[in-house]
């Protein structure tokens, strides 16, 4: 989702040669680690003598199970030969003792990239693994760990959403990476697809962050290279070299408010079939990032769960590719009627809508009931609360008489209140509707059938909580049925530098804790919410609660920075 952006406050920028120097170092490093014991592998597919491979975008790992996990790098020589690599998994940096090792190829077919899926792997243990080349050039060294089984006491995840490279600093993943956190999940959005100047504007971008390639990415060029600038940010690089990611994608790693069979920001008559498009956008995600493809036959089915031993079942969805239909536009219906015409309500309540599809539905629904953990928490692009306001203040851009209007009435006994104001208060003249379509308020009936399965398990003694991403913005919300039963809570974050409400509401003219305070009076499900900083969530699972950190970094327009906290808990 891209939010509408008015204005968007910039800072100075510094140098991150600091971090550049700790990548450098881990290299070199690595390099001395070796002690010079590893030969060339020699053989045709080795580049020639002095052809050395780079590791331009350091190393990761992902999708960790309890007996393997994804390892994943880059490697290309000048010659643009196939690399053959090494790689070793080892309980110590100096690699004395291998737990594990074998043999890769990074190649022009995969965009010089090389995934490996290691496997006979000790349960709950961390593992150091790096990759070596021909010629004895050895990546950086990273840090993985493999799922705990049986009974768990905590977990620890960092949780990111929407890192817009020319948005800023991904200051978010350097503090995380001394977070403690032990997983990494990133919920969407990891790569923009626009043409440099677009998001954000030119004026507001950060002038150090230049997107590459310049163009809007459509080809596979174009995604390889926009892939390739985020994994050389040196935040990136470390974040993925100190933990494992589990990682979905959301609309901008195709095109934005994507859906089956098309997108907002897709024009077949200039870009060409939109299935040709997913299907390289798809591809190249694959290549990059340390994800394992449930099905290498269909690279759009990425939905996957993973268990943390008796402690917590995660559930990866996808509710942006594989099963979602198209959203209703949030201002406009097909006629150009906006909310403030009532022949726009029939389309804005069309609650039939697919955003996963049946398919994946009957998938989770399995998921849950077979698992035997205590928690069941979905991974999920897009906010999934009951975020609705009332449709006079919507249509008034949350003018400030619309809202004092509205909570004025709301606020007067009834015997005390005018016909205008009892107008406001009359669901049948005055709707709540969502101010997002591309939400989960655009796909209704599905959003009960997920939340009516959760109840199920509720009652079976479980507990559920959604983890969200997409909207830029930090909330902590109630999930409730249509009869407004509770059945769980959403830990909702931030983006990592994507602009959020107060690039729409500047907060010169609405301040962030009065469009907070606002939003929180007009809707029930609203717990927290935050306008206006950016950031992740380090999320702490026990079998008692799941406490939310919202941690707040000072800046994206510098890479200094210093972080602030607020927490929020469910116990179930």
């Amino acid at each position: 989702m891209r939010l509408k952006q008015t204005v968007v406050e910039q800072g100075a920028v510094a140098d991150s040669s600091r971090r550049n120097f700790v990548i450098r170092m881990a290299s070199v490093a690595a390099v001395l680690g070796s002690s010079g014991a590893l030969s060339a592998c020699g053989g045709s597919d080795s580049g020639q003598s002095g052809d050395v491979a780079a590791f331009n975008y350091g190393v990761a790992s992902g999708d960790p199970l309890a007996d393997r996990v994804i390892l994943w790098t880059h490697a290309k020589t000048a010659s643009d030969q196939p690399v053959r690599l090494v790689w070793q998994m080892a309980a110590d940096a100096s690699f004395s003792l291998l737990a594990a090792s074998g043999t890769t190829t990074a190649s022009a077919d995969s965009g010089f990239t090389a995934k490996v899926d290691a496997s006979g792997l000790t349960a709950n243990t961390e593992y150091f693994y790096r990759f070596v080349a021909p010629n004895n050039a050895v990546s950086p060294v990273g840090r993985t760990r493999t799922l705990p089984v049986g009974d768990v006491a905590e977990v620890k995840l960092a949780v990111f959403s929407c890192s817009d490279y020319p948005a800023g600093y991904f200051n978010a993943y350097d503090a995380a990476t001394s977070s403690g956190a032990q997983f990494a999940l990133h919920l969407g959005d990891y790569i923009y697809e626009y043409k440099d100047g677009v998001y954000p504007p030119a004026a507001s971008a950060v002038a150090a962050r230049i997107s590459a390639p310049a163009n809007e990415i459509v080809t596979l060029a174009d995604y390889r290279a926009r892939h390739a600038l985020h994994k050389a940010d040196p935040y990136a690089k470390a974040l993925h070299a100190r933990m494992p990611m589990i990682a979905i994608w959301d609309d901008h790693e195709f095109a934005n408010n994507a859906w089956m069979d098309g997108a907002e920001n897709h024009n077949p008559l200039t870009q060409g079939s939109w299935a040709a498009r997913k299907a390289i956008a798809s591809s190249v995600y694959h290549e990059w990032m340390p994800i394992r493809s449930p099905d290498p036959a269909n690279l759009l089915k990425i939905y996957r769960s993973f268990d943390f031993g008796n402690l917590l079942s995660l559930h990866m969805l996808d509710t942006r590719i594989i099963g979602r239909e198209h959203q209703p536009d949030r201002s406009f219906d097909a006629q150009g009627r906006d909310i403030a015409d009532p022949a726009f309500l029939p389309y804005a309540f069309n609650r039939s809508k697919q955003m996963m599809g049946s398919t994946q539905q009957s998938w989770l629904d399995a998921q849950m009931t077979a698992s035997k953990a205590t928690w069941q928490i979905l991974g999920n692009q897009t906010v999934m609360a009951r975020i609705v306001l009332p449709a006079s203040v919507l249509a008034a851009n949350l003018s400030t008489a619309s809202v004092s209007a509205y909570l004025t009435a709301k606020g007067t006994p009834a015997q005390l209140r005018t016909s205008t104001q009892n107008d406001l208060l009359d669901p049948a003249k005055n709707p709540k509707i969502s101010y997002n379509f591309d939400s989960w308020e655009g796909y209704t009936d599905q959003r009960e059938q997920v939340l009516a399965s959760a109840a199920k398990q509720k009652a079976a003694g479980k507990k559920f909580a959604v983890l969200s991403g997409d909207s830029h913005n930090a909330w902590f919300n109630k999930l409730t049925l249509r009869d407004g039963t509770q059945v769980g809570a959403e830990f909702a974050g931030m983006s990592v530098t994507s602009s959020g409400f107060e690039g729409v509401f500047p907060p010169s003219v609405f301040p962030p804790a009065t469009l907070a305070a606002t939003i929180k009076s007009m809707v029930d499900d609203i717990s927290y919410f935050d306008s206006s900083r950016r950031g992740y969530m380090l999320i702490t699972v026990t079998p008692a609660q799941v406490k939310g950190d919202y941690i707040y970094v000072s800046s994206v327009t510098s890479s200094s920075y210093t972080t602030a906290v607020d927490t929020l808990s469910y116990a179930g």
